[in-house]
């Protein structure tokens, strides 16, 4: 797990950084992308390589049902191994996997308040993934850890575990405080 802040620790100037990014890694997922990766192969070799003398129709079944399941699994796994957050002055945004999808951008306008989560874990949440539960949020959760919890304007709560999120927490703070701040 890498973080890639651009902030200055334990600096206390009163304006934050710019911007402020961070991600999170989960290794253990490319195993899964694994086991998905060969159930695909598994259908290919049925496809092209099969004697079956039982009939078409289950040669058929396996072929399709080895394909599908390998292409839900890699890229249900792929799409979560990753989760990268940045925070700039309008918003903060999150990006799943290496090819940034499923994407979520939050105005910071929309926030009423950020907390650190000491742990965050893909059993309270139901799994790994983009997950929504309703007695308490949504979450994007790629590893157990640390993870920061924004609380919404709307009375919704969103959590992403992501490396160094007390830092992502004093940031949003911050921007939060200047907003609240009347222009002089």
């Amino acid at each position: 797990m890498r973080d890639d802040t651009h902030s200055e620790r334990g600096s206390t100037a009163e304006a934050p950084p710019d911007v402020w990014t961070g991600s999170a890694t989960n290794r253990v997922q490319w195993l899964l992308a694994l086991a998905g990766a060969l159930c695909l192969a598994l259908g290919i070799e049925l496809a092209v390589d099969s004697m079956w003398t039982s009939g078409i129709a289950a040669l058929a079944m396996s072929v399709v049902g080895c394909i599908a399941a390998g292409l839900l699994i890699l890229f249900g796994t792929l799409a979560f191994v990753h989760v990268a957050v940045k925070v700039d002055k309008d918003c903060l945004e999150v990006r799943c996997g290496h090819m940034g999808l499923p994407r979520r951008r939050i105005p910071l306008s929309h926030v009423v308040g950020a907390d650190f989560a000491q742990a965050v874990s893909p059993r309270q949440w139901g799994g790994w993934g983009y997950r929504s539960r309703p007695d308490i949020g949504t979450a994007v959760v790629v590893r157990r850890g640390e993870g920061l919890v924004l609380s919404l304007g709307d009375g919704r709560k969103f959590t992403i575990t992501v490396d160094d999120a007390e830092a992502a927490v004093r940031i949003i703070r911050a921007r939060l405080s200047m907003a609240a701040r009347p222009a002089a």
